[in-house]
């Protein structure tokens, strides 16, 4: 009855212990939001934004996820429930090693990543550094080149949205930054911002309540990553040189990061999956990128 008892407790244990929020500390001293649930394969979640935080995909998608998936769920430095460094470091060699240490301190040899719209990037800069960390990475709906995404869909499609017309980025007399900032508050203006990202608009509202729930967001990787040239790289380059089993999951009405913007994505081993879904399918098209994320891992053996 006593070693029943014991392996009843011990196996209670080892259940909590999956679903658990912490407090990590980095190796310069910034206090990070992390919580780990579920079954299978470690995954470390890279929210977008930037500055999302990982909150609204856990309310939305984590069920699923965590039925096939260990999630690790991470606030990035600067975002959300985490801390901000006191010296300013956003680069994207410390966004690396904020993950790297993750891996390290919860004792993983090596996991996925999922990252989502410009959590591509960082995926694609933590691969770059760390391969041999990675399983493999899940791309949902990511850029990985933002320049390409302002200029090929986001603002001829935020100008067609406003009733204005836009020639290219070439001709532009303003910069990236600028007309991003234009058009941003166009959309506003006009109340069709949701159009950008979404099929129907009340889903932007269930979205935007998402930030409710959370006092005190932290916004200042939000504030500060686009300043950072780092993040403007054209990473799609690299692509061809990466070897790791790949998602590519992209949304053929997703106008925030471009329809075609798939071409010239050539990882050697790679699934592409056309969704008809805009920007946010963990809301809008659940069925299908379950579907998806169930061939992968079938495909690649997670």
């Amino acid at each position: 009855m006593k070693k029943r008892f014991l392996l009843i407790m011990l196996l209670f244990t080892c259940f909590t212990m999956v679903a658990e929020e912490k407090k990590f500390t980095t190796s310069d001293g910034v206090e990070l939001y992390v919580k780990v649930e579920g079954n299978g394969t470690p995954l470390l979640y890279l929210h977008g934004g930037p500055g999302s935080g990982s909150y609204w995909f856990e309310e939305f998608f984590g069920k699923f996820m965590e039925e096939h998936f260990t999630i690790v769920y991470l606030d990035q430095r600067g975002v959300g429930r985490s801390k901000s460094p006191a010296d300013g470091n956003f680069s994207m060699d410390r966004m690396a090693l904020d993950f790297e240490e993750l891996r390290e301190f919860l004792g993983y040899e090596s996991w996925l990543t999922l990252g989502h719209s410009f959590g591509g990037l960082l995926q694609m800069g933590y691969a770059e550094r760390y391969p041999e960390a990675h399983k493999g990475m899940l791309m949902i709906n990511c850029t990985l080149n933002i320049s390409q995404t302002c200029c090929e869909s986001w603002f001829p499609k935020a100008a067609e949205f406003v009733g204005e017309s836009y020639d290219s980025c070439e001709t532009d007399s303003m910069t990236v930054m600028e007309r991003m900032g234009y058009f941003g508050n166009k959309l506003r203006e006009n109340e069709v911002f949701w159009k950008m990202a979404y099929k129907d608009p009340k889903n932007e509202v269930v979205m935007n309540k998402t930030y409710e729930g959370i006092p005190n967001w932290n916004y200042d990787f939000g504030n500060a990553a686009m300043s950072n040239p780092e993040f403007w790289v054209d990473f799609k380059h690299l692509t061809d040189k990466m070897e790791m089993p790949v998602l590519f999951f992209y949304g053929s009405e997703d106008w925030m990061i471009g329809p075609d913007h798939y071409k010239d994505v050539n990882f050697p081993k790679m699934l592409l999956w056309e969704s008809k879904v805009g920007h946010i399918p963990f809301l809008e098209a659940k069925d299908d990128l379950g579907k998806a994320l169930i061939s992968y891992k079938e495909r690649f053996n997670f």
